[in-house]
């Protein structure tokens, strides 16, 4: 992970200052708040603000909801409530703000959630750092055979070492010529906006992001999900220890219903019914493509779960 001494000073001052407030805090994200957690080689996450707490989710609930909600006990199960029936307004109520380093083809792939703020940093006024995203051995996979957009077996010996001594060679040349073209040694060079576009996929970039808590769960249902790419999952399971401070109860229902629970379809749900009932179930007698059986296997197998 690299931060640049601004950076760095930057957090240190915010740390060491302290506001008083009366409206809601947390402990557990107050001692995260500004620290850097490191994600991929030169990536992190930090949380820069918040607001609300558990309490905001299940004060917004017993106002919207009423009576509908008061044989509800306590918080925790009225979050859970919440959870379960796929509530979301409630969540809403809830916001944090981060700042994150990702490689731009992880960006890419993030920016895709539409329910967000975003503020990123402007290679049309800025010169991008020499930062490249370089996989590890062990995460350099070849395609899938079953899914078009996975991964297969791990590359290994030399066929490795070519894909990273390529990698590393078009990364650096690529910032060799970008660096060459906005040449401030005399001569004009190429405006910054122009220069960007023979940068590589794989450097790094950063941005503010802010969003309120349902949308922040459906993202990490997505990408901390086990078939989430690689990248964008390291930065999703960051994020899920963060809101396990910020909102444990509600991260805890989240856990159980969303990240530990499955959904299935009708036809799925008629499966496991006939199975249930002694019968001998089938892909050709289920009435589920090969893929939906494969995926309804996997949910089953108790040994991957």
């Amino acid at each position: 992970m690299s931060l640049t001494p601004d950076q760095q000073a930057e957090i240190d001052a915010a740390r060491a200052h302290s506001n008083t407030t009366r409206r809601a805090t947390v402990a557990g994200l107050e001692a995260r708040l500004y620290e850097a957690v490191p994600c991929l080689d030169h990536g992190f996450v930090r949380v820069v603000d918040y607001m609300g707490d558990d309490a905001a989710i299940t004060q917004a609930a017993r106002v919207s909801y009423g009576r509908g909600t008061k044989a509800v006990s306590n918080d925790e199960g009225l979050i859970r409530y919440l959870m379960r029936h796929w509530h979301s307004t409630p969540f809403e109520m809830c916001e944090i703000k981060l700042h994150v380093k990702l490689p731009v083809f992880v960006a890419r792939q993030w920016i895709r959630h539409r329910t967000a703020n975003v503020n990123e940093y402007s290679a049309r006024y800025s010169v991008l750092d020499r930062e490249f995203y370089i996989p590890a051995p062990e995460q350099l996979a070849a395609q899938s055979t079953q899914n078009n957009q996975g991964r297969g077996e791990i590359l290994e010996g030399e066929e490795a070492q070519r894909v990273l001594d390529v990698l590393r060679q078009d990364a650096t040349t690529a910032y060799d010529h970008y660096e060459d073209m906005l040449s401030q040694d005399g001569q004009k060079g190429l405006a910054r906006e122009l220069a960007r576009m023979n940068l590589p996929a794989n450097i790094y970039t950063q941005w503010y992001w802010k969003t309120d808590l349902h949308n922040l769960f459906h993202f990490l249902r997505l990408r901390a999900d086990s078939h989430a790419q690689y990248e964008i999952r390291v930065y999703a399971e960051a994020m899920c220890d963060i809101v396990r401070d910020w909102v444990p109860l509600a991260y805890g229902a989240f856990e159980e219903y969303r990240l530990g629970g499955v959904q299935l379809s009708r036809t799925g749900m008629d499966v496991v019914r006939r199975m249930l009932a002694g019968e001998a179930v089938t892909q050709e007698t289920s009435g589920l493509s090969a893929r939906e059986w494969r995926e309804l296997q996997e949910v089953l197998d108790a040994k991957n779960r």
